[in-house]
């Protein structure tokens, strides 16, 4: 079986930066993801959004980029949501323990 690409789409909407992330999240693709994210990281103007609707796989380097995320956001005072977890994945993050800290937002 063909692991599935990873992938990010962004999407700016009228106060949100969205990151729809697809595939697999592991060690292979942190530079792609942190690539991604470094612009729209410090952005305390819009609220920043990670749409995990079609991840299939994330691994512990994956939540740890999560979680710096979430530290730095909380730091600058700026929204973050991770909206849309998959099942499977939210199982992880609930055992992972991260799950409190991800508020899953307004939808637009």
């Amino acid at each position: 079986m063909m692991a599935e690409k990873f992938q990010i789409i962004q999407e700016e909407a009228n106060d949100q930066t969205i990151l729809h992330i697809s595939g697999e999240l592991d060690l292979s693709v942190v530079p792609q993801l942190r690539g991604a994210l470094e612009p729209v990281m410090n952005r305390t103007d819009k609220a920043l959004v990670l749409n995990l609707q079609h991840l299939k796989y994330i691994d512990s380097t994956g939540i740890g980029i999560i979680v710096s995320v979430l530290k730095l956001r909380d730091e600058l005072k700026a929204p973050f949501y991770v909206r849309e977890v998959p099942a499977s994945i939210k199982r992880l993050f609930d055992l992972t323990g991260i799950s409190r800290y991800l508020v899953e937002g307004k939808e637009v």
